[in-house]
């Protein structure tokens, strides 16, 4: 689970190290997290140190039995912290996080051996585990999970209160998968209330903006195609 909205991730700045709190939208997004989990039993539960994972955890109901993993904390973002992507690339064009890292930071061949060290100590655990992370750290995470280089974390978007599955095929330890990915806290699929579709679309703008921030590109949602006539 990636934490809920932040301030900075709303605005769209690199936020690594920096130990910002939940919006009061971020706190919402938890608690309907906590809804979506609450019937699955988990063995253990992990969060990273920085307090929006841990209060993210809390609010989803999971606090009770919480330790915290500082492999879970958040890529180092050193002299980009607090910076936007467009900040950063008027002055780096080429520059790619999941590629180059940030100076005085983390690299990517840093945070592949944290997120290795970290999958080193999940295979040893038995049962469910939640995870209460980040974005950057979360997609590292998931790309190594599965045996790829950290530059492809770069495909994996990761939206805040999100919900993804790692797990193994057929339970055999070494053929790991990704069951689910970015799954959203708020349900918006099926029919919608007059009420529950003004909701809706108050969530759609926050996601729109917060993925222009990010310098993110607007995917639209598929449609069914028509049906075929003979």
């Amino acid at each position: 689970m990636r934490h809920g909205e932040t301030s900075w991730s709303l605005s769209g700045q690199y936020t690594g190290r920096a130990d910002i709190p939940l919006t009061a939208h971020g706190e919402d997004e938890a608690r309907q997290l906590g809804k979506r989990i609450r019937s699955i039993p988990f063995d253990h539960v992990l969060t990273s140190p920085l307090q929006r994972a841990r209060h993210t955890g809390e609010l989803a109901g999971l606090p009770q039995h919480a330790e915290i993993d500082p492999d879970l904390a958040e890529w180092d973002n050193g002299d980009y912290e607090g910076r936007t992507p467009a900040e950063v690339l008027a002055s780096r064009p080429d520059w790619n996080l999941f590629r180059d890292g940030c100076p005085h930071g983390e690299s990517p061949q840093q945070i592949s051996a944290r997120a290795d060290r970290l999958i080193h100590r999940l295979t040893d655990l038995d049962g469910n585990v939640a995870l209460f992370s980040h974005s950057h750290l979360g997609r590292v995470l998931a790309v190594r999970w599965i045996g790829l280089a950290v530059e492809h974390a770069q495909h994996l978007l990761l939206n805040t209160a999100s919900l993804s599955v790692l797990c193994c095929e057929h339970d055999r330890s070494e053929e790991r998968a990704i069951a689910l990915w970015n799954s959203p806290p708020f349900d918006t699929f099926g029919a919608l209330s007059n009420q529950d579709a003004g909701v809706t679309a108050s969530l759609n703008e926050r996601s729109i903006e917060r993925w222009e921030n990010e310098g993110g590109e607007i995917l639209l949602p598929l449609q069914k195609p028509p049906k075929s006539t003979s």
